[in-house]
């Protein structure tokens, strides 16, 4: 093989790795406040008991 195809070998997997390391480097870094946690809880409960609502109507 040429050597311009091992050097486009060689930056498509380094493009690979460092787009899996930043992701794997910014994954879980979204801190949510109490009160915001609270807002998404009280939501998820209100659309579950709807559903629930609408499963038992049909």
């Amino acid at each position: 093989m040429p050597t311009i195809g091992w050097i486009f070998i060689a930056i498509a997997v380094a493009t690979l790795l460092g787009t899996l390391y930043m992701l794997r480097k910014t994954a879980n870094k979204m801190p949510i406040d109490p009160e915001t946690m609270k807002r998404v809880q009280a939501r998820k409960a209100e659309m579950e008991a709807q559903e629930a609502r609408e499963k038992n109507r049909d």
